[in-house]
């Protein structure tokens, strides 16, 4: 269990680098993006293996990364600015 752990905070900090370097520009601080990356990563190994009990190391990892993913796809912001019309418009 504490490889499962290891390996999904390692991938959790891979996925949040990548998204550090690809989308900077729409994330805040590079620190709270990483946090947010193990975080994530972490909560779904705990996640997948609370349900699954021993169900593989892939399996654990695979739901890591889809938690990791949806953590930081809550920090994006919109790429441009938001064009708000009037009500009469």
């Amino acid at each position: 269990m504490l490889l499962e752990a290891l390996g999904s905070a390692l991938l959790g900090l891979v996925l949040a680098g990548l998204a550090v370097h690809r989308l900077s520009h729409r994330l805040p601080a590079r620190s709270l993006v990483l946090a947010t990356g193990v975080a994530g990563a972490l909560f779904g190994a705990f996640v997948t293996h609370s349900a699954l009990d021993t169900g593989g190391v892939l399996l654990i990892l695979l739901g890591a990364a889809i938690v990791c993913a949806a953590s930081l796809s809550l920090l994006l912001r919109p790429a441009g600015r938001l064009r708000r019309r009037s009500a009469t418009a």
